[in-house]
C-alpha cells in the first residue's frame, strides 16, 4: 500500500477535484460484481476432476499430508471460490492501519482473480480493485468514487498477481496442487518448493508446514511491491497463516498477514481475517 502516500493523495485531490464534479466514474463495487458474474458465466475449460490418492503420488510428502488433512481427497476439485474478509492495510511501518471489508473471487480452470476492498484514508473513502486474468492484470485505487490515484496495467503486475494466484491455490484451493502447471521440488519433511507456469509467467515459492500437516507459510521472491513511482520492486513476500477451520468439509486457514521482507526490515502491510468462504457458488 505504499502507493497511498499522503503527498500523492493531496495532489490527486487538488488536480482531480474539478473534473470529478463534472463526471462521476463507475463504482468499483459495481464493477467487481459485474466482472465476477461474467467470470462465473464463462464455459468450463475442463470437466471437474475428482481428486484421488493416485493424483497425490508424485507430490512431496508434506504436500500429500496437507491435501489429506484439508479434506480435498475424494472430493471434486474446486473450480471457483468466493471469500469475505475483515482486512486491515498499512501504508507505512508504524502508521495506523486502514481497516475495511474485502471480497475476493477466484476461478481456477480459467484463471481469474478479483479482489475488492473498501477503506478510508485521511477521512476519505477509498476503494481498491485488483483484476487478474491469466496473462494480464490491473490495479485501481479510487478516492471518493471520483478519481483514481492508482491505475496500473503492466506485464510486471501480471507476473506479480500470478504469485498471488499461486498463494490462493495453496491456501484456499489445494485440490489444484496436483495440477500439471505445478512442478514440485522436495526439500524436507516440513518444506516443499513449487513452480507455477501460467501463460508467459513462471513463478516459484517455498511452502512451510507445521507438525500437524497444516500449511503455515508461503514465501516467494517473484512478487513485486508497488512503489510510489508506479514501479514494482522485487522483494521477498510471505503470507504466514493460521487458525484452520472447516467450511463445507474443507479445512482452510482463517487468519494471516501479508509481509514484504525488505533489506531494511520486514513490513507487514496487510492483515486478514476470513469471515466466510464458498466453494463453487454460482450466484
Amino acid at each position: 500500500m505504499t502507493w497511498l502516500a499522503p503527498t500523492l493523495l493531496v495532489l490527486a485531490v487538488v488536480a482531480g477535484g474539478l473534473f470529478a464534479l463534472v463526471r462521476r466514474r463507475p463504482d468499483l463495487a459495481t464493477e467487481f460484481q459485474r466482472r465476477r458474474h461474467a467470470a462465473l458465466a464463462a464455459a468450463p475449460a475442463q470437466p471437474p476432476l475428482l481428486l484421488t490418492e493416485a493424483h497425490l503420488a508424485g507430490l512431496p510428502a508434506p504436500v500429500q499430508r496437507y491435501l489429506r488433512g484439508t479434506g480435498a481427497v475424494g472430493k471434486p476439485r474446486v473450480q471457483s471460490l468466493q471469500v469475505a474478509y475483515d482486512a486491515e492495510m498499512f501504508n507505512k511501518p508504524g502508521q495506523p492501519g486502514m481497516p475495511g471489508p474485502a471480497e475476493q473471487f477466484n476461478r481456477f480452470d480459467t484463471p481469474r482473480r478479483l479482489f475488492f476492498m473498501r477503506t478510508r484514508m485521511f477521512g476519505l473513502p477509498v476503494a481498491v480493485l485488483h483484476d487478474y486474468e491469466g496473462t494480464r492484470a490491473s490495479m485501481t485505487v479510487r478516492v471518493a468514487s471520483l478519481f483514481n490515484v492508482v491505475d496500473l496495467h503492466s506485464d510486471a503486475l501480471a507476473r506479480t498477481e500470478t504469485v498471488t494466484l499461486l498463494n490462493d491455490l495453496c491456501f484456499f484451493a489445494p485440490s489444484w496442487l496436483a495440477d500439471p502447471r505445478l512442478a514440485w521440488r522436495p526439500i524436507d519433511d516440513r518444506h516443499a518448493g513449487v513452480s507455477f507456469t501460467q501463460g508467459p509467467h513462471c513463478v516459484s515459492a517455498t511452502l512451510e508446514f507445521n507438525d500437524v500437516g497444516e500449511l503455515v507459510n508461503f514465501s516467494s521472491d517473484d512478487r513485486g511491491a508497488l512503489q510510489k513511482d508506479g514501479s514494482l520492486r522485487l522483494v521477498r513476500w510471505s503470507t504466514p497463516m493460521r487458525g484452520y477451520r472447516e467450511f463445507d468439509g474443507r479445512r482452510v486457514a482463517t487468519q494471516g498477514e501479508a509481509v514484504f521482507h525488505y533489506p531494511e526490515g520486514d513490513f507487514v502491510y496487510g492483515r486478514f481475517a476470513l469471515r466466510q468462504i464458498g466453494f463453487d457458488v454460482q450466484a
